[in-house]
């Protein structure tokens, strides 16, 4: 429930539209299943003024979603891989238990170019941590080639934490014109017609330079 409340909490202070449960409680009735039946419950319980169910939104809304509602939908976890690939703007938040979420944060990073493209954080009541969601890659240690904005993104979602916008845009802003620019590291330049490979420290201040 506290991690539904999370999600919920996180999809109206930054007015977004969803927050789909997903779990396998199909199959997992006892376990899952009473995951995505709490997560309806918190939603009822905690934030009703704000959230619809997906079932109320075409009952009584025919589908159109009211102003300053989050509607609150369920997808069973095999499904939702086909989803998010298919209609990925029709998910906005996702709350999931554990293991779902490892296997769906890797697929939808790959969305985005991969791991080295995707922020990350720990966001609790009381403190928070914002880190890159790959590992150390310590094959790649001092070879100054790895991509850094998973790393620069977690920072940029620090400052959006903090109410620091403005900081944020920034960053994100520099990001993007590099990118746009075809000078990318070689996970990115792979995926790029035309890219130029740079290292990891030429990337990092290309993206300052447009910073500015």
């Amino acid at each position: 429930k506290r991690l539904v409340a999370k999600a919920v909490s996180y999809a109206i202070d930054n007015s977004l539209s969803s927050v789909t449960l997903m779990h396998k409680g199909n199959i997992m009735k006892f376990t899952e299943g009473a995951f995505c039946q709490w997560g309806y419950e918190v939603a009822k319980e905690r934030f009703d003024e704000k959230t619809i169910t997906e079932n109320e939104l075409f009952d009584k809304y025919n589908g159109k979603l009211p102003e300053g509602k989050v509607v609150i939908k369920d997808r069973i976890a095999d499904m939702m891989f086909q989803q998010v690939l298919l209609r990925p703007e029709e998910y906005q938040v996702i709350a999931t238990p554990n293991l779902n979420g490892d296997y769906i944060s890797d697929a939808i990073a790959a969305q985005v170019g991969g791991l080295g493209m995707a922020p990350g954080a720990n966001i609790g009541d009381k403190c928070s941590v914002f880190e890159a969601t790959h590992g150390t890659a310590p094959k790649y240690a001092g070879q100054d080639k790895v991509n850094p904005c998973s790393l620069i993104l977690s920072g940029a979602m620090m400052l959006d934490y903090m109410g620091w916008k403005e900081a944020s845009a920034l960053i994100r802003d520099g990001i993007k014109s590099t990118i746009k620019d075809g000078t990318v590291t070689y996970d990115l330049a792979r995926q790029i017609e035309g890219a130029k490979t740079i290292k990891c420290s030429e990337f990092a201040n290309k993206i300052i330079e447009k910073m500015k």
